[in-house]
């Protein structure tokens, strides 16, 4: 069974907010259409979120590499409003722990506090369709992990916005991610 995992899109990662994605809000319309088509097929849609406390390693005042983002519970961590997740979509909630950034879906737990990996697993999913943000952290760790577990992964390219934060990040997480068997779909913009 295919399933579709929709990475982290969440205001903060689109433009205007904490840590955007340069093409963060130009990915909406092909992460939508995704979900449309997932959603007609039967597959279940999984959408990860980070849901980090105040005060984490993660973060720069607390010796991390990034600044605050996606704090629970506000603004920032809501998913971008023009996403269209259907009301059966099920959140992944990872990057709680505030000594770990939880860059991977697969650190993260369904509502119900089952680990991701074993909730595709008890539904019978051996292939995941990934698209969101960013491509060259949460997309990159949640697809090897994927691969990892088993699993064959597509990424949608033209469903996925990197951060890019040392130029060449993109291009060596699409490199990273080819290199351990992930197959891509669509045209990378």
């Amino acid at each position: 069974m295919d399933a579709l995992l929709v990475v982290d899109v969440q205001r903060d990662f689109c433009p205007g907010g904490a840590l955007p994605a340069e093409d963060g809000a130009r990915i909406l319309p092909a992460v939508n259409g995704a979900i449309a088509r997932a959603h007609a097929e039967g597959w279940p849609i999984y959408a990860s979120r980070d849901w980090h406390p105040v005060v984490t390693s993660h973060f720069t005042p607390y010796g991390g590499d990034w600044p605050p983002h996606c704090v629970q519970g506000t603004p920032g961590a809501a998913f971008h409003p023009q996403l269209q997740l259907p009301a059966d979509a099920i959140v992944i909630t990872k990057g709680q722990d505030p000594g770990a950034p939880g860059y991977s879906a697969f650190e993260g737990r369904t509502p119900d506090d089952r680990p991701f990996a074993d909730d595709l697993r008890t539904r019978g999913v051996t292939r995941l369709v990934v698209a969101g943000i960013a491509t060259d952290y949460c997309v990159k760790a949640s697809a090897l992990d994927a691969r990892r577990e088993g699993l064959d992964v597509v990424v949608l390219t033209d469903a996925v916005a990197g951060i890019d934060a040392q130029p060449g990040d993109i291009d060596r997480a699409m490199k990273d991610m080819e290199t351990a068997g992930v197959t891509f779909l669509g045209r990378r913009t």
